[in-house]
């Protein structure tokens, strides 16, 4: 079932940074009445706890908060900062935990990033809570994104959505959210959610498709980039086809193991014609892809095998002549700023010990997904 909404007021990209954490605590600071918060990692550092101290503050003006965090990736999390939420009033739990009476989780994480507030204002992307998404006067933050949607079109389903996560329930299973777009005619932006196990793989089914009825150009924004089989031959068919394809990857990555497995595709990928171009004045974290200056999609989805068949993932689906003509020109911005990787460029940097070690890398890689995929917990039933 697709429901389609009335216009919500505004969609905007939001970058990694100051941007999106003025923003988060806005609309923190602004609520009346509920706060959603999900997210995968809320480090113990000095912008985590400011955010702590805005939800303390909200629960404190009677703002009923609901905040769901990764069992592993806040693992590190405190008991004393959980402790003190609960003492305020708020409403916490970890999805998943490492270890539970039936169950060993190590695939299924939640991986989205979500923040609802009075279903009136969204913040939907891939920037989790810590310092290296921040950044400060001296350091870059991690390449990042979202989007900040404001009308109650989307958000209150969205709103309603995040309720049934934090329950445990799955009342908006099969339904869509779509909405237009205020003075944007014929824009509409629609959330996208992958969730295997619970029959859900409308970020990758996405993908799939725009990458086969691409025309012009595809760009793609990828950290810990791993294609399928599926995936990796459709976009080679892309680039038979025509279509300029450019993929923009790690030059710096908080998980060298995985950027070097992604090397290992270099070559494949450089003969079928598409340009790849690394971004090296900060970790790449971003998750991002435009086609043909037409359809975009912006959030937390990876391309690799953990993201389509592991993790519970959230993306925006774009088609806004204007937003899309935003995100067009920082691309390029972005682009200016790469490193083309080139065979010359492989063949000077990495001689055969160094393309061992990405061979390597990437087998490893690979098999450890799929462990950590399909055999540590049951594939049967639904659940959060």
């Amino acid at each position: 079932m697709i429901k389609t909404h009335k216009s919500v007021e505004s969609i905007e990209l939001v970058h990694s940074g100051e941007d999106y954490f003025s923003r988060l605590k806005t609309m923190i600071s602004n609520a009346q009445n509920e706060v959603h918060f999900q997210t995968y990692i809320f480090d113990n550092d000095s912008t985590g706890l400011e955010i702590v101290e805005a939800l303390k503050e909200a629960a404190a003006r009677k703002v009923k908060v609901f905040v769901l965090l990764d069992g592993y990736g806040s693992f590190k999390l405190p008991k004393t900062i959980f402790r003190d939420l609960v003492k305020h009033g708020i409403s916490i739990r970890f999805f998943s935990p490492w270890y539970s009476i039936n169950n060993f989780y190590v695939g299924r994480r939640l991986h989205h990033k979500v923040i609802v507030a009075d279903g009136e204002v969204a913040l939907i992307g891939g920037i989790n809570i810590a310092d290296k998404y921040r950044g400060s006067d001296s350091v870059l933050p991690w390449l990042d994104y979202a989007v900040q949607i404001n009308g109650a079109a989307f958000c209150k389903p969205l709103q309603q959505l995040c309720g049934n996560i934090y329950s445990k329930e799955n009342k908006l299973r099969k339904r869509s959210i779509i909405s237009r777009i205020n003075n944007d005619k014929g824009a509409v932006i629609k959330l996208l959610r992958n969730d295997w196990l619970n029959q859900k793989n409308e970020i990758s089914n996405a993908y799939l498709s725009k990458l086969r009825k691409a025309d012009k150009e595809v760009i793609v924004v990828a950290s810990y980039f791993l294609p399928g089989r599926k995936f990796s031959k459709v976009l080679k068919r892309a680039a038979k086809r025509g279509v300029k394809i450019k993929i923009i990857l790690s030059g710096v990555s908080d998980l060298p193991i995985v950027m070097r497995a992604t090397r290992y595709l270099y070559s494949s990928l450089l003969e079928q014609g598409i340009e790849l171009l690394e971004w090296n004045k900060s970790v790449l974290h971003g998750k991002l892809a435009l086609v043909d200056d037409t359809w975009s999609t912006i959030g937390s989805f990876n391309i690799n095998h953990l993201s389509s068949y592991g993790s519970i993932e959230m993306n925006v689906e774009i088609n806004s002549s204007k937003l899309l003509h935003t995100i067009d020109e920082h691309l390029r911005d972005v682009i200016e700023q790469c490193e083309t990787v080139t065979f010359e460029t492989i063949k000077s940097r990495w001689g055969i010990i160094e393309s061992i070690k990405n061979w390597m890398a990437y087998f490893f890689v690979r098999i450890a997904l799929v462990i950590a995929t399909y055999l540590p917990y049951k594939r049967f039933g639904k659940f959060y």
